[in-house]
């Protein structure tokens, strides 16, 4: 690749993939078999966080298939961030990304978001649905205005200027990740990380990407709740940070 070499980490082989997952058995396998498609995956973590349905057989049945694959279980659910704090402390891999199970981030851009850290600029990677340069499915305009928010707000604490704090597709140098010390059991945990980057003054940057939104007919789960703690996570980490 061109850029810096001597900063470079080899594209091959590099990544490590978290993937939570809570009730996803209509989409999973899907997932995962796209994931596997991409040259960079060295390994890929399924944490099931006490699904109800039969997540957890489906990976199996893949994990038998593909040594890549590696199945965790939370005997009871815990939340998103508890899933990825679990993958997180396992994953080998010199970058770790964060995918969910539900196949609203394509893992076809893995290499476009990969990039910047590939080519040495950047420590911590983010995708952003609203950078614009890739399909956005059209829904959930209330959703959008939280997000923004939300986003907003972070900044104002962080000093980053994110478009997409509560992006699910996060990438950071696993040196970096290991320096977080994460706490969020929840989606709370999103602020929580972006807060926690912004401390350490590594290198941020944005990619834009695509974002194939789901209803909550077709399996979404996020809630006002969800908003209502990142609200909260966003000052206790904020205000945290300048004490």
């Amino acid at each position: 690749m061109s850029g810096h070499p001597e900063n470079e980490i080899p594209l091959i082989g590099s990544l490590s993939v978290v993937m939570p997952a809570y009730n996803e058995e209509r989409f999973i396998y899907a997932c995962l078999l796209r994931v596997l498609r991409e040259p960079s995956v060295k390994e890929i973590i399924v944490v099931d966080d006490a699904s109800q349905d039969s997540t957890a057989s489906v990976v199996e049945s893949i994990v038998k298939q593909y040594p890549a694959v590696r199945l965790e279980r939370h005997l009871h659910n815990k939340g998103k961030g508890a899933a990825l704090r679990t993958g997180f402390a396992l994953a080998i891999g010199e970058v770790v990304l964060v995918q969910d199970a539900d196949l609203e981030y394509d893992p076809i851009e893995y290499e476009k978001v990969l990039r910047p850290i590939l080519q040495g600029h950047a420590d911590v990677v983010f995708g952003s649905r609203f950078l614009g340069g890739g399909a956005h499915r059209v829904h959930y305009f209330w959703h959008y205005v939280g997000n923004k928010l939300l986003t907003l707000l972070s900044n104002c604490f962080s000093g980053l200027n994110l478009t997409d704090m509560e992006s699910g597709m996060k990438l950071f140098r696993r040196d970096v990740l290991e320096r977080l010390d994460l706490k969020e059991s929840r989606f709370s945990i999103e602020p929580e990380m972006v807060a926690k980057v912004a401390g350490l003054g590594v290198r941020v940057y944005e990619v834009p990407i695509s974002y194939y939104g789901r209803s909550y007919a077709e399996g979404k789960k996020i809630v006002w709740q969800d908003g209502a703690h990142a609200f909260w996570a966003i000052l206790k980490y904020g205000i945290g940070r300048w004490l």
